[in-house]
């Protein structure tokens, strides 16, 4: 078994945060789950910690932030971020708490519409951006807040964004390997694994990057 780290997550009562929490227990680690609603987080576990929290705002995050190994951050609202980009202020309020405890490896997910700073998205991709996916534009521009910011004001903070594409909670369909070109639709329960996976990786610090199924 690896060696035990303990997890701060976000997002642990969506649907891929069930998948992370889940597998990080079984791999034998600890989650401590900030979560809005602990009834949407059907899990039990004696290394699984349950802190009520909305983002921004999280009142005792320096606590629990103490003793954290790696944060994770799988927060997703497409109502909320039409109106306004939360999860931009709550990593302004995250990354300088990370400093004050210490920490520094944090992975973000975003998704693989939302363009990375200083690059321009596939032409395939921008026409699905802006048509089919244009519904959660407020979520693309608040991942793209994300990520500027971490870009250019948290070079000192060991993080990763993983821009992925999520598409059903149907069985594996394999692993999920990092790409800066290819890109899947995965399981939910696959880009749980890769999120799992890659803020462990110390290659995949300061990317972000999409996942594929395909092979190299």
């Amino acid at each position: 078994m690896n060696q035990q780290k303990t997890f701060l997550v976000f997002g642990a009562t969506g649907q891929t945060g069930q998948h992370f929490t889940a597998l990080a227990l079984k791999q034998g680690h600890k989650v401590r789950a900030v979560v809005r609603n602990a009834g949407k987080l059907a899990i039990t576990h004696p290394d699984l910690a349950v802190h009520p929290g909305a983002v921004p705002g999280v009142a005792n995050l320096d606590e629990l932030l103490q003793d954290t190994d790696f944060v994770v951050c799988m927060l997703g609202d497409a109502q909320m971020q039409k109106q306004q980009k939360v999860n931009t202020a709550f990593v302004h309020e995250l990354v300088p708490a990370m400093r004050r405890a210490g920490v520094s490896r944090f992975l973000y997910q975003a998704g693989g519409l939302s363009k990375p700073p200083g690059s321009k998205l596939s032409l395939p991709f921008r026409i699905i951006k802006g048509t089919v996916a244009r519904s959660f534009i407020g979520q693309h521009e608040d991942n793209e807040s994300v990520m500027e910011y971490l870009t250019h004001e948290a070079g000192d903070i060991e993080w990763m964004v993983h821009r992925a594409g999520i598409g059903s909670n149907g069985p594996s369909k394999g692993t999920l390997k990092r790409s800066s070109t290819a890109f899947s639709i995965g399981t939910f329960e696959d880009v749980a694994a890769y999120n799992l996976h890659t803020v462990m990786d110390p290659s995949a610090i300061h990317t972000c990057d999409l996942s594929t199924y395909r092979q190299p």
